[in-house]
C-alpha cells in the first residue's frame, strides 16, 4: 500500500504541482521528527537543510506542535494585518524587541522573506526621498521583482526585465567598492553572512567599515538575516555576532518556527513613515498570521532556553574537525551550524549529493555555488547525530 500511495503521490506531484526546477529532488516525506524525515516506505534520512535554515528546533518539535493547536483552536485570521490586537503578535513582537537593539524594537510582519526585503526597500525609499539602491555580488534575497533586482546574479534576472532602476552592485569584502555608495543611495542591503554565495564571511572590519560609510552617506543599512537568524549563527541574530547594528533588518524563515512569517525591524520613528504620505503605506492581509506567530514565539523560546545557542558553535566545530580530514574536502567555509564543504568541482558535488539522498543524507548545493553542499541542520542536532552524519559522509567521499 505505501508504495502504491507513493507513486500515486509521486504522479500528482508531477501533473499539478507547478515545477521551477527540471529536476526536482521528488522526495516524498510521510513525516519527520528531530533531524530526521520518513518516507512512506520508512526509509530515514538525516536532514542538513533544515528546509533552508528553517526548522532550526527540528522538525515537530512538541512544544511548538502544542503552540499551534492551542493558537488554532483560539482563533487563525481575524482581520487585515494591524487592526486588531492579537495576543501572539504583540508577545512574540515584544519577545523579539528584547533580543535587539533599541534601535530595531518596532516591528513589523509580514509573510516570507521576500517580502521582508520588498517592504524594507519601500520603508528605505520612503524615509530618504532617494531612489538609488545597493546589493552584492552572489546576494540572494528572494524572487519578487524587487528582491529580484537586488540579487547579485544577472543569470536569474535577464528573463524578467526591466526590473528596478538605479540599483548597483558592490563586491562583497571588498573595501573600495563601498565608495559607491554616496548621497543619492537610498539603502545598502546585505547578508551579514553570504549564504547562496556559499557561505561566505565577512572580513574583520568589513561590516564596520560598511556601518560608517552608510551612516556618512545618509543611506541606511539593511540586513537580511533571513538564513543567519535564530541561532544559525551562534548568537540569536548575526548582527550580535559581528556587533554591527542595521537600520533595518530583515527576518524570516526561521522566525516562524516552521510557519510561513517574515519581519522587518526598525526604530519605531522610522516604522512611523508607514502612516503618512500616504496612509497604508505598506499593507498585508495574512502577514503576522496568529498561528505563524504562536509557532514563532515557541520556537524562539526554545532556542532562547538551555544551552543551545552555546552550543552552536561547537557543534559547527565538530563538523569541521570530522569532515575536514577528508582529502577530498577542499575546504569548510561558514560560521555556527551554517557551513558550505567544498568539493572543487560541480560535477563532483552533483553526484555527492545524488549519493547522499541515497545514504540518507539530505544536503543540497547553493544557488550561486554548486561545487560545494550545505550543512544547516537543525540546531538540535546531538553530538552523537554529528558523528553519525559525518561518518555517512565520510563513507560517500570515499566511493566518490
Amino acid at each position: 500500500m505505501a508504495n502504491l500511495r507513493a507513486d500515486r503521490n509521486r504522479n500528482l506531484f508531477f501533473k499539478h504541482i507547478g515545477q521551477t526546477s527540471p529536476e526536482p529532488m521528488g522526495l516524498e516525506i510521510e513525516y519527520a521528527r528531530g533531524i530526521r524525515l520518513y518516507d512512506p516506505r520508512g526509509k530515514s534520512y538525516i536532514d542538513l537543510i533544515s528546509g533552508v535554515s528553517v526548522s532550526n528546533v527540528g522538525h515537530a518539535h512538541p512544544f511548538v506542535v502544542d503552540a499551534i493547536k492551542e493558537q488554532a483552536e483560539f482563533y487563525s485570521h481575524l482581520m487585515v494585518y494591524g487592526e486588531y490586537i492579537q495576543s501572539p503578535q504583540v508577545l512574540y513582537a515584544a519577545q523579539l524587541a528584547a533580543q535587539l537593539p533599541p534601535s530595531l524594537s518596532s516591528i513589523y510582519f509580514v509573510n516570507s522573506g521576500s517580502e521582508a526585503i520588498e517592504a524594507a526597500l519601500k520603508l528605505a525609499k520612503r524615509v530618504t526621498g532617494r531612489g538609488e539602491l545597493i546589493g552584492f555580488t552572489n546576494a540572494y534575497h528572494g524572487s519578487t521583482h524587487g528582491a529580484l533586482s537586488l540579487i547579485g546574479d544577472e543569470s536569474y534576472k535577464r528573463s524578467f526585465q526591466p526590473l528596478l532602476p538605479n540599483v548597483k552592485q558592490l563586491k562583497f569584502n571588498n573595501i573600495n567598492d563601498l565608495q559607491s555608495i554616496t548621497k543619492a543611495t537610498a539603502a545598502v542591503l546585505v547578508e551579514p553572512v553570504q549564504s547562496e554565495a556559499g557561505v561566505i564571511v565577512p572580513q574583520r572590519g568589513y561590516l564596520e567599515a560598511l556601518r560608517q560609510r552608510c551612516s556618512d552617506m545618509g543611506a541606511l543599512l539593511i540586513f537580511d538575516e533571513v538564513q543567519t537568524g535564530f541561532g544559525r549563527t551562534g548568537a540569536i541574530f548575526a548582527l550580535h555576532k559581528f556587533g554591527v547594528v542595521p537600520d533595518i533588518l530583515c527576518l524570516a524563515k526561521a522566525l516562524g518556527g516552521g510557519m510561513p512569517l517574515g519581519a522587518i525591524t526598525a526604530d519605531p520613528q522610522l516604522m512611523e513613515a508607514w502612516q503618512s504620505n500616504p496612509v497604508l503605506g505598506h499593507i498585508t492581509t495574512f502577514g503576522g498570521h496568529p498561528v505563524s506567530c504562536a509557532a514563532g514565539l515557541a520556537a524562539t523560546q526554545v532556542i532562547l532556553a538551555g544551552n543551545l545557542l552555546e552550543q552552536v558553535e561547537i557543534k559547527g566545530k565538530r563538523f569541521r574537525a570530522l569532515l575536514e580530514k577528508h582529502h577530498k574536502i577542499i575546504e569548510i567555509r561558514g560560521v555556527g551550524l551554517l557551513l558550505a564543504c567544498e568539493l572543487g568541482s560541480e560535477e563532483v558535488a552533483a553526484r555527492f549529493l545524488k549519493m547522499a539522498i541515497e545514504a540518507g543524507v539530505v544536503t543540497d548545493l547553493f544557488l550561486f555555488c554548486g561545487s560545494a553542499f550545505r550543512i544547516s541542520p537543525p540546531l538540535t542536532i546531538t553530538f552523537d547525530e554529528i558523528d553519525e552524519v559525518c561518518g555517512l559522509i565520510m563513507n560517500i567521499l570515499n566511493i566518490l
